[in-house]
């Protein structure tokens, strides 16, 4: 399980580039509205819950990822424009 703050996994997401949600989407075989929902989104009509757990606190919360698979696949795309991203952490 990965943590992260709500406002940093924002951050990610805001400073992917254009239809990179559709790439991730594509990639995984799953509906784009599930991609947005794991980064802060809530069509549940569309897409699904992808496994984070939100809990209050400074910065937005920490959300507690289930499956890192979304994150590492835009932390790729970010990081072919030299993106770094300070805070998310592994938990045992």
């Amino acid at each position: 399980m990965k943590t992260v703050t709500f406002n940093e996994l924002r951050r990610i997401k805001d400073n992917l580039p254009d239809g990179s949600m559709q790439k991730i989407a594509d990639e995984l075989g799953i509906a784009v509205a599930t991609v947005r929902n794991y980064f802060g989104g809530y069509n549940y009509k569309d897409g699904n819950s992808c496994g984070i757990h939100i809990e209050p606190g400074p910065d937005g919360g920490i959300v507690m990822l289930d499956d890192s698979t979304i994150l590492e696949k835009a932390l790729v795309i970010l990081g072919e424009t030299n993106f770094k991203v300070g805070s998310v952490q592994e938990l045992a």
